[in-house]
């Protein structure tokens, strides 16, 4: 079993690593930066037993998405999971971000989920599985939020045109979209107002409480599984009961 997870050496995507880290496993973590974290995500991962490799690489180009499937390619002939989560966060308004920096974060956090599609194709085989991490931000605006929202919002609906031609070859694609984890791109939005967001938020949940890692990685692991064979183009939203809309 094989699995790679982009910005991997970290928050959600580090926690979806560890889930699938067996004995044996072929685990891939992509990071753009700070080698020093993945290097600690790579020990991580191997005192679980897996078999972990790092690569650094920027996924939001085409090459980049290319470099890294090729790196996984030199290891194994296939690929059960793709997860992409890396982000990247610009914390501004539309009116006056940086054109240019917001572009390469869309193509992050949106549209590099083809780029990985295309590169990972040799290497699907009938069961494996396609992953984006999305957000209540793809649907609901939030201040300074729009570079990832936006991003998210795209690649929400290019799930859903690569479940249509993915299905034929037995390869699944969802979106799986936690409510507020406490993570380092979090804390790039709020800032220093974060742990009072997530205080908030727990107290304003119908189920008491936060999401935790074992809420979204058990979803995603059941996804994976065979049971969901029929799940395609999904967006699934892990929150407890917030912010529920018809």
């Amino acid at each position: 079993m094989s699995i790679l997870v982009t910005g991997g050496t970290k928050g959600i995507g580090l926690a979806i690593a560890r889930r699938f880290a067996k004995p044996g496993t072929q685990v891939f973590l992509n990071y753009r930066n700070d080698a020093a974290s993945a290097d600690k995500a790579k020990a991580e991962i191997e005192a679980l037993g897996a078999h972990c490799h790092l690569i650094c690489a920027d996924v939001s180009t085409p090459d980049g998405a290319k470099r890294t499937l090729a790196a996984v390619a030199a290891v194994t002939d296939r690929l059960d999971q793709l997860v992409h989560c890396a982000v990247k966060v610009i914390a501004e308004p539309l009116l006056t971000v940086d054109p240019v920096a917001f572009t390469e974060a869309v193509n992050l956090n949106g549209t590099a989920l083809v780029y990985l599609a295309q590169a990972a194709r040799p290497l699907f085989q009938r069961g494996s599985t396609v992953f984006f991490l999305s957000s209540r931000g793809s649907r609901t605006p939030l201040p300074n939020y729009a570079a990832v929202g936006a991003g998210k919002s795209l690649a929400e609906s290019l799930i859903r045109y690569l479940a249509l031609e993915l299905a034929p070859l037995g390869v699944r694609a969802n979106c799986v979209a936690p409510s507020a984890v406490d993570t380092e791109a979090l804390r790039q939005v709020y800032g220093e107002r974060t742990d009072e967001i997530m205080r908030q938020s727990a107290a304003s949940n119908p189920s008491g409480r936060n999401v935790v890692d074992d809420d979204y990685c058990s979803l995603i692991e059941y996804l994976a599984s065979p049971s969901a064979a029929m799940i395609q183009g999904q967006v699934v939203f892990v929150t407890g009961g917030s912010y529920l809309a018809a």
